[in-house]
């Protein structure tokens, strides 16, 4: 593995990093690793250009050595550090195994045609991502986990709605098929990147549903987890800042660069961990 942990998640600029640079330093290391297993997880299918057999291949064999990173014994050592992690942080096996079913995903389908499909996407690639992460946190209650999985589901809505056009470009639509008929936006509508009053009606209504997942997300943490999800909740945050900028760009995602900034991380990223860790 040329790069640590540490270093595959802080190249990536990710807002993942600065939400969970304040963390200490056990459950830092750890999410550090979890991160570089998503990552290089979802590079097997999105950053190389083998064809789509070989990819296949590839996310079975990570599977098997995954299962070998349970007892310390596969070949790759991120794989063995994150071994070690799940069992000092009992972390369930399911969503890792989920997680690659969702990229699977990827492989096997570039349309959704109704919600159902798209939460069930967006749970495996995102849900159970936060799922692994409370673990790592710490929590007492169990309506956390379905703060986890809602919240999972806004930050991916989220991502999909910020990147219509570079989905476009590599032929894929995430957007459900029943959507874009309710308001009369064709595919070669959205391949020509075409911004019209039915596309911003279409994103009013696609928005409004990642905000809905935000506060069901909300609705189910309770008081008493709130300080150790500090991590979460600025990742919370910052893709609702994402969200606010889209709206704020009459949804015009297609001649606007939506993004917060690193300053913008840090900032609510501190922010957050401020009000749950110190006292005045």
């Amino acid at each position: 593995m040329v790069d640590s942990v540490k270093e595959i998640s802080k190249k990536s600029k990710s807002s993942f990093y600065y939400a969970f640079n304040l963390l200490p330093e056990e459950k830092r290391e750890a999410m550090n690793t979890v991160y570089a297993f998503c990552r290089k997880t979802d590079d097997i299918v999105d950053e190389n250009l083998d064809p789509t057999d070989i990819k296949y291949e590839k996310l079975r064999k990570w599977r098997i050595e995954l299962e070998k990173s349970f007892s310390g014994h596969s070949e790759y050592i991120l794989l063995n550090k994150l071994g070690t992690t799940i069992s000092k942080f009992n972390i369930p096996l399911d969503p890792f195994f989920e997680l690659i079913k969702g990229m699977e995903m990827d492989l096997q389908k570039d349309r959704y045609k109704s919600f159902d499909d798209l939460q069930l996407y967006c749970y495996r690639v995102a849900s159970t991502v936060g799922l692994i992460c409370i673990e790592i946190f710490g929590y007492k209650h169990s309506s956390t986990k379905q703060f986890a999985i809602d919240l999972g589901i806004a930050l991916q809505l989220t991502n999909i709605l910020r990147d219509i056009s570079k989905d476009a470009k590599n032929g894929r639509i995430y957007l459900p098929q029943e959507d874009l008929i309710k308001f009369n936006y064709s595919e070669s509508d959205l391949f020509s990147f075409n911004y019209n009053n039915n596309f911003r009606e279409l994103m009013i209504y696609e928005s409004s549903r990642a905000k809905s997942y935000f506060n069901l997300a909300t609705s189910h943490l309770n008081l008493e987890d709130k300080k150790t999800m500090f991590a979460a909740r600025a990742m919370q945050h910052i893709y609702y800042k994402i969200l606010e900028k889209i709206i704020d760009k009459d949804y015009d995602v297609y001649n606007n660069e939506i993004k917060v900034n690193k300053i913008e991380k840090v900032g609510i990223a501190l922010g957050v961990w401020a009000k749950y860790n110190l006292v005045y």
